[in-house]
């Protein structure tokens, strides 16, 4: 690992602490519906908000009418965002005047942006009109984003209240994320994004002229319309020659700025946050990578406050910054390693002068490795799936580390919202097993941890590993799974479990490689991108309600404590372990034999 990398590690997670300590502060007043200094204006628009649908704010909720009227919201966005899409031909703001998208593909991607995973089965530029990737999309950005933050906010208030019976209201929750929190942390991002070059208009694609003619071959095509093939049955190639070059146009910075924020990850161009008109320079792209963390960070410390003890968030901080750091390092050192299949053929992988070697296959010269394997990192560890490299392109073991990131439950700082009450349900288990260990009751913030909440635990920990297993084992038993693999053998198998793995975490990102843009695969990924989110969402609810209900305890000699470096240490012992060995030997068949195959047959 080279000493550029471990200086932008380290300069990353200093900007990132020194970013998201105020902004936990801040989060702590929204969450605890206090007045904003500054933002007082912003007042009246909720409160209209609020008359306009019909919302009493003052009314609390328990948890079943929390989780059913989120359930009630979220599947009506999604049928919003499903029937702009196959409306779209007939609707504005089209002016490609693209086609309405087909419905598997339509249903995939209405689920996917619900569940905030952002899965792209599709070309963005080459698909989407300009309404349906502002209104739909990024719309679907904001609220799939604040759902997560009032899910959050509900578990915190689980075990900060005394024996009551609600945990606050869903259409209050959501609508302060997204006002106070959403809108103007996206405005500021969105401006410094234009500052960089990320474009924002409405104009028609442009039609320009190449510096150089490209020429090229392609299949010649017959009276009738058809491409012409000789006796063998091969296509009949002509040259061809290219003078100019169709660039996209679009609001593309909007979109950005609430994609990386709301750990979104969907683009607006199909080579998202590689596209430079998504991502021009290396400076956007260090900003691009704070904003994915940024809010999953300080929902830490506004746990913490909210909870009245900030040195449980920086617990939670710190089992999630642990775990990063480690992976990071790992997938760092592992990209810069000579690719042995590359370096065999006599390829120089340095890419640049600014290189001094590693596997630069898959990534931008403007980024380089360091940039590039950081980005892949963080990217995975949130719930997010921006990414600015190809993964696919990368070594077996480089590969295999953004895979476990999500493969953990998307828990290492994790999606807006999902990464905090994910770890909190794995700080639950935790303080679980040291409880069997010593002999008494759980404890944990007061509250004891009894049948109910580990049931409930269980459920929401074993969903993800069981939609993902039994996802990818459905897909590479049947043809029309099969028939989407580019790419034969281990590294094919990896490419499967890598979407399964993407889809139930709600992380979006791929391996590309595999042609999943295809019924099967849009339906099967959608079930599990659904079950993923919401079969994890109304578990935790649960666990939120079961918890404000008792009484808090007083702490006593025998408490067990759980901010101090023991605690942080057992947490990530499980995280680890309940990860790990639920995917062993499906990683096994994929890039372990992958990486073995590849460096012994040197």
């Amino acid at each position: 690992m080279s000493m550029q990398s471990i200086m932008l590690l380290v300069a990353f997670l200093a900007v990132l602490l020194a970013l998201s300590w105020p902004l936990g502060i801040y989060l702590a007043k929204v969450g605890e519906g206090a007045p904003i200094r500054g933002l007082g204006w912003l007042a009246g628009v909720e409160k209209f908000l609020y008359r306009m649908a019909g919302v009493s704010a003052d009314s609390a909720m328990g948890w079943k009418t929390y989780a059913l009227a989120l359930l009630a919201f979220n599947a009506l966005g999604a049928l919003f965002v499903y029937a702009v899409q196959r409306l779209q031909a007939w609707l504005p703001l089209n002016p490609q005047g693209f086609a309405n998208v087909s419905p598997d593909s339509a249903f995939n991607t209405a689920v996917s942006f619900v569940a905030n995973t952002n899965w792209q089965g599709y070309g963005g530029e080459s698909t989407m009109s300009y309404l349906t990737q502002m209104l739909a999309l990024t719309g679907q950005n904001y609220l799939s984003a604040a759902t997560g933050i009032a899910v959050a906010f509900a578990l915190i208030r689980g075990f900060s209240q005394r024996s009551a019976k609600t945990i606050g209201n869903f259409w209050v929750d959501l609508t302060r994320s997204t006002l106070y929190v959403l809108v103007p942390l996206s405005t500021v991002f969105a401006v410094f994004l234009v500052s960089q070059g990320v474009i924002q208009n409405f104009s028609a694609y442009k039609e320009v002229s190449l510096l150089e003619p490209v020429t090229y071959q392609q299949p010649k095509i017959g009276a009738d319309g058809q491409p012409l093939k000789d006796d063998q049955g091969n296509p009949v190639l002509e040259n061809a020659t290219a003078t100019t070059q169709t660039l996209a146009m679009g609001p593309v910075a909007s979109q950005e700025a609430i994609k990386l924020l709301g750990t979104n990850g969907g683009g607006f161009f199909n080579a998202n946050s590689a596209h430079p008109y998504e991502n021009p320079t290396p400076l956007a792209n260090f900003f691009q990578m704070l904003a994915i963390f940024l809010i999953p960070a300080a929902l830490c410390f506004a746990f913490g406050r909210m909870v009245g003890d900030t040195r449980q968030g920086w617990a939670i901080l710190g089992a999630m910054t642990l775990i990063f750091v480690v992976f990071t390092v790992v997938i760092m050192g592992a990209e810069q390693q000579a690719h042995p299949a590359l370096h065999a053929l006599g390829v120089d992988q340095a890419g640049s002068a600014l290189q001094s070697g590693g596997n630069m296959e898959g990534k931008e010269t403007r980024f380089g490795i360091g940039a590039s394997s950081l980005f892949a990192a963080v990217t995975t560890a949130a719930s997010c799936g921006a990414v600015n490299a190809m993964h696919d392109s990368m070594t077996p073991l480089g590969g295999m580390m953004p895979m476990l990131l999500m493969q953990l439950g998307e828990v290492v700082f994790g999606g807006v919202g999902a990464g905090l009450y994910g770890m909190l349900i794995f700080a639950i288990l935790a303080v679980f097993i040291a409880g069997l260990m010593i002999g008494r009751t759980p404890e944990y913030l007061g509250k004891k941890i009894q049948a109910h909440e580990m049931k409930m635990t269980s459920i929401a920990i074993l969903v993800t590993p069981a939609l993902v297993l039994a996802g990818t084992a459905l897909a590479v038993m049947l043809d029309a799974g099969r028939a989407g693999i580019l790419n034969p053998g281990a590294h094919g198998f990896s490419e499967i479990l890598y979407a399964l793995s993407s889809a139930a975490n709600n992380n979006g990102s791929a391996f590309a490689g595999l042609s999943a843009n295809t019924p099967f695969y849009n339906i099967l990924l959608a079930v599990a991108m659904w079950f993923g989110r919401f079969a994890v969402i109304v578990p935790i609810l649960a666990i939120a309600g079961s918890l404000a209900a008792k009484k808090r305890l007083e702490v006593t000699a025998g408490t067990m404590p759980t901010h101090g470096p023991m605690f942080v240490v057992l947490l990530v012992g499980t995280v680890l372990l309940i990860g790990v060995l639920n995917y062993v030997p499906a990683l096994a068949l994929g890039p372990i034999v992958e990486h073995l195959q590849l460096y012994t047959a040197r």
